[in-house]
């Protein structure tokens, strides 16, 4: 076991559910319901994951008979302080997918959350300003769904001034 896992399961129990190494990087697979605990908990002392460098959403639809769930998101963090970078993983269900949200912990989750849900239309509850980002307003649906029907959309554009 990594010293971050220990560290999160002496601080949180029964929050971890899954670790591993992925291409030299610590990855832990975390409940959903403690999420926002252990979070907080990555970004103090002694660990320090000060930095969340990104966050994003992977959709699993076309393995949902060996997993019941869909949507996996991942939170990619750095400590400057040890130059130690981890993984967060975290499922956010199939049906209607949700989360909540890490703005608290991190401010620079903000446009990041808000571009899985535009995309994926995983919800994160508690975001101070969830709405579409990158597609229109009124537009129906998330393109990176894998679900989603590719090609046939007619392009929405004017060269009116």
């Amino acid at each position: 076991m990594s010293e971050a896992r220990d560290l999160v399961e002496a601080a949180v129990p029964g929050s971890v559910v899954g670790e591993h190494d992925e291409l030299g990087q610590a990855v832990l697979e975390v409940d959903r319901t403690r999420m926002i605990e252990v979070m907080r908990f990555l970004q103090g002392p002694p660990l320090a994951y000060v930095m969340l460098c990104s966050l994003t959403c992977a959709d699993f639809y076309d393995t949902l008979d060996e997993h019941p769930e869909r949507f996996r998101m991942a939170y990619h963090l750095l400590s400057l302080e040890s130059g130690s970078e981890l993984r967060v993983r975290v499922w956010a269900g199939a049906e209607n997918p949700e989360l909540e949200s890490v703005v608290p912990v991190w401010s620079t989750a903000n446009f990041l959350e808000r571009d899985v849900f535009d995309l994926f239309g995983v919800r994160l509850r508690n975001h101070p300003d969830l709405c579409r980002i990158m597609m229109p307003l009124d537009w129906e649906g998330h393109p990176l769904r894998r679900d989603y029907p590719i090609g046939g959309e007619p392009v929405q554009f004017s060269d009116a001034i």
